[in-house]
């Protein structure tokens, strides 16, 4: 068990440095989004459809945790606009497994790599060793429940 207990002064500083980290993350994200007509809903569906290809609309709406009602509305896009597709599972007839397109994993590496900078760069600067605390913090930030289902996920020093 760990002792330490930061000051309010010290929780406020994080609060905003998430909120404009945040900002500024998206920021360039939600740009190039606007010129699709998309928003950061359409972000979050693509990104983890291109990441976990062949994922349900159950395991999108775990990890998403948004509404089916709300999925439904951004799915429908993606799929009628040509971004993802969808596949019957021949192991299980009733399920729909999902993937991107090439259309859609096009627009996937956009986002991505506009991300992936930004952070290259912040990891750059911080140095080797900020980089396991920095995720430390994030997967602490997570939810106890969903920290442990996503864990497998990720590994030290990736």
């Amino acid at each position: 068990m760990n002792d330490f207990q930061p000051r309010e002064e010290a929780l406020r500083q994080a609060i905003e440095l998430l909120f404009f980290a945040y900002r500024d993350f998206t920021g360039e994200a939600d740009q190039i989004l606007e010129e699709y007509g998309f928003g950061r809903a359409h972000h979050r569906v693509i990104y983890f459809v291109g990441r976990y290809s062949g994922t349900t609309v159950n395991q999108l709406l775990a990890i998403l945790k948004i509404t089916k009602q709300s999925l439904s509305r951004v799915l429908s896009q993606l799929i009628e606009e040509g971004f993802i597709e969808q596949k019957i599972d021949e192991n299980d007839r009733r399920r729909r497994l999902m993937t991107l397109t090439e259309k859609g994993t096009a627009l996937d590496a956009l986002l991505t790599d506009a991300q992936s900078r930004r952070i290259s760069r912040a990891y750059t600067d911080a140095g080797a060793e900020a980089i396991d605390g920095f995720r430390a913090v994030l997967r602490n930030i997570i939810n106890e429940e969903d920290r442990e289902r996503i864990e497998p996920f990720f590994e030290p020093n990736t």
